[in-house]
């Protein structure tokens, strides 16, 4: 749900605005009530603006709920020079928004005002029809998602757990950068914490998460060496710990460095960021909190910006090998991908009965479980914040996730890591064109096609946006 402020112009001359006021309003009404039907909040002026200082009055009190989306309705003729002041007074989003009637000139109302913001370099988007229209009100409603996307950004707080791993350029971000552009704090904190905390989880709950998987998965290939139930409780407690920093904190989404310091003395942290992503985990449903493993902060930002848009979990993966007799890429990172993904269930036994825990390889001497599954087949949209000369740019294109039949699927998993997740991926765009400008090793997806709240998003937030594969 978002929250939307909606507030209607009218004509400046007293007499012609009373006129019209009535049909002015009744307009407003069928917006808010066609917006409120789809989930959404919508705060309202106190009546349509036909002066300069109800411009500034109105604007200024529906501000005043900080609202996602601002929405400039203009069902008739309107005074450019009201939309100037309320404008002014509004931060955030703006969208002007104008039926298609005959008889009323709500047309020509939002295309002068469209203009003065214009010379003004005030940056708002524009929509017009009747919200009775289907089209006209998916239209309306991916301006209000994507602007959710932009404002839901604001005021959050991401927590680095170590620091750049193993030399990537890519996993670093610049923190003022954060803060200007997208208004996010950055807390950074030693994974020290994830050892010492894990050493206060009660050993009944690191049994019964342990229990729990047992029960639940595939399978548990416990190898007396990497893959123990003492690892595997650890990793449980590594899971706890990861949470108490949360709540500690106040972080709203994270990354965690992992390698080498935790992956070669302590353990792998796949069980935490596979079910800090999970909507569930051993104790019942949750929200995900998005966790990028390697302590990705762009990656971590993508994942945030895809979880605004959708409320899905979002996979994070390598682009680690493309099978071209198949034209198929296998998305891979150890164990990172949410289990959720297996299956894509409501129902987190349906998604756990399609994952195997395996021994972690020998890149992880201190061992642990990889949470290995194939993503289940269907359409997704693929993204990833990458910076060219310091300025962002959101890479997007278009795929689905395919299966080939569990033996063939595990064959062409057993080519690469087979004990991680995978993901075997078509994507629109060409591996000449997606290796040659891809800028990261690191990509992210949720189900669907959401690439016009992705461009919208963009657009509002100030970001390049790069389709690869379609239209740009």
């Amino acid at each position: 749900m978002a929250k939307v402020a909606l507030l209607s112009f009218s004509d400046g001359r007293e007499f012609v605005h009373r006129d019209l006021e009535s049909f002015v309003s009744g307009t407003e009404e069928a917006i808010s009530r066609a917006l409120e039907q789809s989930g959404h909040q919508v705060v309202r002026a106190t009546g349509p603006v036909w002066s300069n200082a109800e411009a500034v009055a109105k604007a200024r009190e529906v501000a005043a709920s900080f609202p996602d989306l601002t929405i400039f309705n203009y069902p008739v003729w309107a005074f450019p020079h009201f939309s100037m002041l309320a404008a002014d007074a509004t931060k955030g989003p703006l969208l002007l928004f104008s039926n298609i009637d005959p008889t009323y000139p709500g047309m020509v109302g939002m295309l002068a005002a469209g203009g003065a913001l214009d010379q003004a370099g005030r940056r708002h988007f524009r929509l017009w029809g009747d919200v009775a229209e289907p089209s006209v009100l998916a239209g309306l409603q991916a301006h209000i998602r994507a602007a959710a996307g932009v404002s839901g950004l604001r005021g959050k707080t991401f927590g680095r757990i170590g620091g750049r791993p193993m030399g990537m350029y890519t996993a670093v971000a610049n923190t003022d950068q954060w803060m200007s552009s997208f208004g996010i704090d950055v807390e950074e904190i030693d994974q020290w914490e994830v050892v010492r905390l894990s050493e206060k989880v009660p050993q009944g709950a690191a049994r019964a998460g342990r229990e729990w998987l047992e029960r639940h998965a595939a399978g548990v290939h416990y190898d007396a060496k990497r893959l123990t139930p003492e690892l595997l409780e650890r990793q449980v407690r590594s899971y706890y710990a990861m949470r108490e920093i949360i709540d500690a904190y106040g972080l709203d989404f994270s990354g965690i460095k992992g390698q080498p310091e935790l992956t070669n003395n302590f353990a792998t942290m796949d069980i935490a960021e596979a079910f800090l992503n999970d909507p569930y985990d051993w104790d019942g449903p949750k929200e995900t909190h998005v966790c990028a493993t390697e302590a990705d902060m762009d990656g971590a930002l993508t994942m945030q910006v895809l979880k605004t848009l959708t409320g899905l979990p979002v996979l994070f993966a390598d682009v680690r090998h493309y099978h071209s007799d198949l034209d198929v890429w296998d998305l891979c990172n150890s164990g990172q991908h949410a289990t959720w993904y297996a299956a894509r269930s409501e129902d987190p036994a349906e998604n756990l009965s399609r994952v195997h825990l395996y021994p972690e390889i020998f890149y992880f001497p201190a061992g642990g479980a990889s949470v290995s599954h194939i993503a289940a087949p269907g359409e997704m949209t693929l993204a990833r914040l990458t910076r060219d000369h310091g300025n962002y740019r959101m890479q997007v294109t278009k795929g689905e996730f395919v299966s080939f039949g569990e033996q063939r699927d595990e064959k062409l998993a057993r080519q690469s890591t087979f004990e991680w997740p995978h993901a075997f991926a078509r994507i629109d765009a060409t591996a000449n064109e997606f290796l040659s400008r891809f800028g990261a090793n690191h990509i992210h997806a949720v189900p669907g096609d959401i690439t016009a709240e992705l461009a919208l998003f963009c657009d509002m937030a100030g970001v390049e946006f790069q389709r690869l594969g379609g239209p740009r």
